[in-house]
């Protein structure tokens, strides 16, 4: 079985691509991957996944490419919209026409966060930004498509690889101080687990995953923590002396509204292909001990 991943040189397609070529997942001898970058394909051309596909006769399709920069999008709209929306419309309708099996990554920024209780996939979406506005729309445009495959939200994803929250606080260390938002609550995830979590679907689930038309599911680290709780226990793990003081949203404010609640729901997701999903703490422990 051959699979296309998008967006390799990002954070979850890194962790893909690090599972994979080191074996330590499951068992996923029986399949070829193709780790590809914007250099390699460019899914916001139509021809060139047509072209691909065909070539190497591709079964499955992970998405992980995206516009991500959430501030850049307010000014960046059609670019995001290209990447987010136009690109997963390409690549739903071409996985439908060729009978390829399509897994999509979505995101938080879907929901206004103003709920008060872990949202479930059913919830009503409501993005705030251009951002999310544009995932919304690639979302919609998967289910629209007809496509067989899945879509997965996940929320304040961090890595071993790539930019992303952890490293920026550690790159802050040498500060005396620094001011961190306390009053946006969600639920980090390692990139890795998320890593995992689809190579075992893959794995353990594929006719399950194929009888699926664009099923949306949650994916985050278990628990709760503010952005102020997750940059305390970096520090903490690490054992780096440093004073965090506590900031509201509105003494920081971006270009981008954020969600003031976005835990997500995983039952769904656990139910359906029976995963375990770890206590984020315990996973940021393991992502800050690992080298590459």
């Amino acid at each position: 079985m051959n699979v296309l991943v998008t967006g390799a040189n990002g954070q979850l397609g890194s962790e893909i691509k690090y599972l994979v070529k080191n074996n330590l997942t499951s068992n996923i001898k029986h399949l070829t991957f193709f780790f590809t970058d914007k250099d390699k394909l460019d899914i916001t051309k139509k021809e060139e996944i047509e072209k691909f596909v065909k070539e190497k006769d591709i079964d499955l399709i992970i998405n992980c490419a995206a516009y991500t920069a959430v501030d850049k999008a307010e000014e960046e709209k059609e670019l995001s919209d290209l990447i987010n929306h136009q690109a997963v419309k390409y690549l739903a309708n071409i996985s439908k026409e060729n009978d390829i099996t399509l897994i999509h990554i979505s995101t938080d920024y879907v929901f206004d966060g103003k709920n008060y209780k872990p949202y479930k996939e059913d919830y009503k979406t409501n993005p705030q930004g251009i951002y999310g506005l544009t995932k919304l729309k690639g979302e919609e445009a998967f289910i629209n498509s007809g496509a067989r495959g899945i879509i997965i939200r996940t929320s304040w994803v961090y890595s071993t690889f790539g930019h992303n929250f952890v490293k920026t606080m550690l790159r802050l260390k040498d500060r005396s101080e620094l001011n961190v938002v306390f009053d946006q609550v969600g639920t980090p995830t390692y990139a890795r687990d998320l890593a995992k979590a689809i190579l075992e679907i893959i794995d353990k689930n594929y006719e399950k995953l194929n009888n699926f038309k664009a099923e949306i599911f949650h994916f985050s680290n278990e628990g709760i923590c503010s952005w102020y709780d997750f940059a305390k226990a970096i520090f903490d793990i690490k054992s780096i002396d440093i004073k965090i003081n506590p900031i509201e949203t509105k003494d920081y404010p971006t270009p981008a509204k954020r969600p003031y609640y976005s835990v997500l729901n995983k039952n769904k997701i656990k139910k359906e292909f029976n995963i375990e999903i770890p206590y984020w703490r315990e996973s940021l422990k393991k992502m800050l001990s690992f080298e590459v």
